[in-house]
């Protein structure tokens, strides 16, 4: 326990030293590359702001990933079980995964206008939804028809099967993803507070020690959506633990 706690930290460590040493080695001005010991200062001067935009930049992330799991469940689900849905509707997710998203959010942006938060939780969603549609659809369509013929030969119903084989057999792949989409939709939401100008959130806080040349700020902003990114994957790890790690595996 206190070597997984202790390897990361150790590692985050000597990359914020690494980081220092390059921004000293080069001789860069903060306007150029600002380093960490230029960012405890940018969050002193406001940590009221970093509270508050982070806390926006949170809650519409989680909502927009609680959609994107619900939605990609289902339709993980459907193509799954189903190998004509799963014929249909691949290319048409791939299609729509293959758009770049920035190209998207002014499209939404202006859509919605006015309505920011409906905006940034639907690009969160939109962005982080792919990786767990596929992931259980895989766990599912490659399901082994031995499993599934000897329980419906004891009378197991469709749903015994998918309860008792199916869902423990796909989580595995769920959470692998999920520890994905955990990024990509934070890479949604501040897509959008970067690019609407109702913009709220650390996106809409970077944009403005962009505007400013504030550049010790933007750089700080960059570390606090690293700080969420990875408190909210560690969620996930812990939930993983809790409800597959049975399917976890020490290296030999």
């Amino acid at each position: 326990m206190i070597r997984k706690v202790a390897v990361p930290i150790a590692a985050i460590v000597v990359f914020l030293v690494l980081w220092e040493l390059l921004v000293w080695i080069n001789d860069w001005p903060n306007y150029v590359m600002a380093s960490p010991s230029d960012l405890p200062a940018a969050v002193m001067k406001f940590w009221m702001l970093f509270l508050e935009m982070g806390w926006q930049t949170l809650w519409r992330t989680v909502i927009g990933l609680l959609i994107a799991i619900f939605v990609g469940v289902a339709l993980g689900m459907i193509m799954g079980f189903w190998r004509i849905m799963r014929e249909a509707l691949y290319p048409l997710l791939v299609g729509f995964n293959a758009i770049p998203k920035a190209t998207v959010v002014p499209i939404v942006a202006l859509l919605f206008v006015g309505a920011h938060d409906f905006n940034t939780v639907m690009i969160a969603f939109m962005i982080s939804f792919f990786p767990i549609a596929v992931s259980v659809s895989i766990g599912l369509s490659t399901l082994e028809p031995e499993y599934r013929d000897i329980l419906r030969s004891l009378g197991a119903s469709q749903s015994t099967i998918f309860w008792k084989i199916a869902l423990p057999k796909t989580l595995p792949e769920f959470f692998g993803a999920l520890k994905v989409s955990v990024t990509l939709a934070f890479i949604g939401t501040n897509l959008m507070e970067i690019v609407s100008p109702h913009g709220r959130g650390l996106g809409s806080l970077f944009d403005s020690g962009k505007t400013n040349s504030d550049y010790p700020l933007m750089f700080a902003v960059l570390i606090a959506l690293a700080f969420l990114g990875i408190v909210l994957y560690y969620v996930v790890v812990v939930l993983e633990n809790i409800f597959a790690g049975w399917a976890e595996r020490e290296p030999s």
